[in-house]
């Protein structure tokens, strides 16, 4: 079923509840970023404190990357939950005072269910 089907015909609450529509949207959003790390030590370490750092707002992620780069989606840890501007906002500034980053690309709000494509 396309996302376009999804949308076109009115939904009972139940069956919003259950697509995750409507009031039920899950959002989320994407971060990129190069990296200049000196070691795979240095990378896991950086991974550990960004963990750290996601799992204390609430937040969980998928994605991962190497000392050269890292790329990751990242939303609410609670069902039905969403990430918010604040997050971004945080997250963003986290990795903008780390000297090892490079050009740090951070996305909008986007659906976490069928906004996102890999």
């Amino acid at each position: 079923m396309r996302q376009g089907d999804l949308m076109s015909k009115p939904k009972s609450r139940r069956l919003q509840k259950k697509l995750y529509l409507g009031e039920f949207t899950e959002y989320g959003f994407m971060l990129s970023c190069e990296l200049g790390l000196e070691s795979d030590q240095d990378f896991s370490k950086l991974l550990d404190q960004f963990i750290a750092l996601i799992e204390s707002r609430d937040l969980v992620m998928a994605g991962g990357g190497d000392k050269t780069q890292f790329e990751a989606f990242i939303w609410s840890a609670h069902r039905y939950g969403s990430a918010t501007a604040e997050d971004i906002q945080v997250i963003s500034e986290w990795f903008k005072v780390l000297p090892s980053v490079a050009q740090l690309q951070v996305s909008e709000l986007v659906d976490a269910n069928y906004g996102v494509s890999f």
